[in-house]
């Protein structure tokens, strides 16, 4: 799971210094950073508390955990990056790499049976009640944030975080068949045999 965090932590760090966002929650709280100069890692772990909740109700305790532990390793680690002399990185490359560190990253996060809180919470869920593709859920709900951050990066770099958003969408939907191999059981419900009073 650090191993996952510290990638994507990366990943972010790359997207940040070419001024790009991305889908979930990371990109909502990408387009915070930037419009009021907040903490990324701050804005990360306050936006994911809704849905801890779901997933401690839908995806059991164990992912859970093992979920905030990758948020706020990812949290903590971006702050760390920021101590680093700052650069500078063209859109363009930004979002094609950035993007694809991040789904790598999220894919190791995935394959562990952990998240990063958010759409990936939701993506793995209808995966696993529904059998929906994980990649292309979290590109649909990665293109949703990405519009509404549109106010923070403008429309030329808003397309760049649609790029990022089909690097990840790409490297998450290729590993697909071993994430439902690494998902947790569904919690069942003890059942009281018929004539058998508890």
């Amino acid at each position: 799971m650090i191993l996952g965090s510290a990638v994507v932590s990366f990943g972010v760090l790359i997207l940040q210094s070419s001024q790009v966002i991305t889908g979930g929650t990371a990109g909502l709280a990408l387009s915070l950073s930037y419009l009021i100069s907040s903490s990324f890692g701050l804005a990360f772990l306050l936006i994911n508390i809704p849905f801890y909740i779901l997933s401690f109700m839908k995806m059991g305790k164990k992912f859970t955990f093992s979920t905030i532990f990758a948020v706020t390793t990812l949290s903590v680690m971006t702050e760390a990056l920021q101590l680093f002399p700052s650069f500078q990185i063209s859109p363009f490359v930004g979002s094609i790499l950035g993007g694809l560190i991040i789904g790598f990253g999220l894919a190791v996060l995935f394959l562990n049976g952990s998240s990063l809180g958010g759409a990936n919470i939701l993506c793995l869920f209808l995966q696993k009640r529904f059998g929906f593709d994980p990649g292309k859920s979290l590109f649909v709900f990665d293109s949703l944030v990405i519009l509404t951050g549109l106010v923070s990066v403008g429309l030329v770099r808003g397309f760049y975080s649609i790029l990022s958003v089909l690097m990840i969408s790409f490297i998450v939907s290729m590993i697909k068949g071993k994430i439902t191999a690494n998902q947790p059981a569904a919690p069942v419900a003890h059942q009281v045999p018929a004539g058998q009073v508890s």
